[in-house]
């Protein structure tokens, strides 16, 4: 038995309810109650107490979409890299990392990645891998990372064509077989899905594949109209819009996460809508990569379940909520907008896409949900109440003022100290793995 306490506690459940001096108790991987921290110490004495000394206690973070495979690109100079528009940074970048990456630098990225998310308290991550210069294999490397480390983790392979394709069927292949053992994992730790790059990186035939051979009960994840060349590729070469192909292909549904949706109109947000279909928001890459500002506000009051993810330009969720607060407001010039539906695809939103995943709840503090927790370093200069907790986070909170972070029960960091792995070896290796990749690409050896 854990007990979290001695702080302001959000709990995030259906009554918002709020404790000015809260706490969790937890029985291995689950809760077991949420209330006033006498009263639950009083009810577990002999439970371990975590002090949370005054700090914020709440649901631990979920990112709707990581890119792991692109960790080492932090401080990466590519030689004659100037990209023009987005296919540059994705041909000139993005598919250069991936087509370099060996299995064990996709094991390393993934430590990296799992690791900074633990120090932000993330501690659920649906990411979309991609290693093309090593495919078979890379998910199970990644799952290993993930388990060493306690992280409760979604991974799929990247399918496209863009490499022809053989790749393009090993791909298909990579992300059959690891849904099959993810199916097979009874931990609730682990899931996978079809992973799909984009429609215009995706032939019919590939789709018909990923249709014939894609194991019942997931669905995909794949990038939608985050460039404007994807939207005019597919009127170009298949006469209608993305969505509407997925659609005519069988890819939307309730297990389905679409990424971005930039370039989408009122007619591919409603089948979005009829068929249940998820979509995950990523502000600062859209801004990064200039790709655009995606309708994320009409698709949230049309009552889509959409999350907020990273993308792999941040594994800080409260830098992406900060970020997509000022993208909406500036972009449609309304000082209002953004206030409430960014919240609620982090908080809400993310939880729904991870429980169409995952069997015990997430994203609550509450009997009965998963054990996953975290305390923040904040003392608020102004009163705080149910009422106001998220202006608080918003313009109080960042990602590294998260001291202790607790997935599944086990805690994974406390005071700031990551307690399962050696943090400072896993780094030297990543730094001297990096500059493999850095000579490799740059250099060829």
């Amino acid at each position: 038995m854990k007990i979290v306490g001695n702080g302001r506690m959000i709990t995030r459940d259906a009554s918002n309810t709020f404790y000015e001096n809260g706490a969790v108790a937890m029985d291995g991987s689950t809760i077991v109650m949420a209330g006033e921290t006498e009263e639950v110490k009083k009810a577990y004495p002999d439970a371990e107490f975590i002090d949370a000394k005054g700090g914020v206690i709440m649901p631990a973070f979920i990112n709707a979409h990581e890119h792991i495979y692109s960790s080492f690109a932090r401080g990466l100079s590519i030689k004659g890299y100037n990209p023009h528009g987005f296919l540059d940074i994705l041909d000139g970048q993005w598919w250069t990392i991936d087509r370099h990456l060996t299995l064990e630098q996709t094991k390393l990225s993934a430590y990296a990645t799992y690791i900074d998310s633990i120090k932000n308290g993330v501690t659920t991550v649906f990411d979309h891998h991609a290693s093309f210069g090593h495919i078979t294999g890379s998910l199970n490397a990644i799952e290993e990372a993930a388990k060493d480390l306690g992280i409760r983790t979604c991974l799929c392979y990247e399918i496209s064509d863009r490499d022809g394709m053989e790749k393009s069927r090993e791909s298909v292949m990579e992300n059959v077989n690891f849904i099959k053992h993810a199916l097979a994992d009874d931990s609730d730790m682990i899931a996978g899905m079809m992973g799909m790059h984009a429609s215009f990186t995706i032939s019919d035939e590939t789709m018909e594949l990923c249709n014939e051979l894609k194991p019942e009960g997931v669905g995909y994840h794949i990038h939608v109209a985050e460039g404007i060349y994807d939207l005019h590729q597919c009127l170009k070469e298949h006469g209608k819009r993305i969505v509407d192909r997925l659609y005519d292909w069988n890819i939307l549904g309730p297990k389905t996460l679409l990424g971005h949706c930039i370039y989408i109109n009122e007619h591919e947000m409603d089948l979005i809508k009829d068929t249940d279909t998820m979509v995950v928001h990523n502000p600062e890459s859209n801004m990064g990569n200039a790709c655009g500002c995606p309708p994320t506000m009409a698709l949230v009051h049309k009552g889509i379940v959409t999350g907020l993810g990273t993308d792999g330009y941040t594994h800080d969720m409260m830098e992406s909520w900060k970020v997509a607060n000022v993208l909406h407001k500036h972009h449609l010039c309304d000082p209002n907008a953004a206030w409430g539906e960014v919240p609620q695809m982090l908080f809400e939103g993310n939880a729904k896409i991870a429980n169409r995943y995952f069997k015990k709840e997430l994203g609550v503090l509450k009997p009965g949900a998963a054990a996953d927790v975290i305390v923040i370093g904040y003392d608020p200069l102004t009163p705080m109440r149910a009422d106001n907790t998220n202006g608080h986070l918003l313009f109080g909170v960042n990602g590294s003022m998260v001291q202790t972070t607790v997935c599944n029960g086990e805690v994974l960091m406390k005071d700031r100290e990551v307690l399962v792995c050696d943090e400072a070896k896993i780094m030297a290796d990543c730094r001297q793995s990096a500059k493999e990749l850095a000579d490799d690409i740059n250099f060829g050896k």
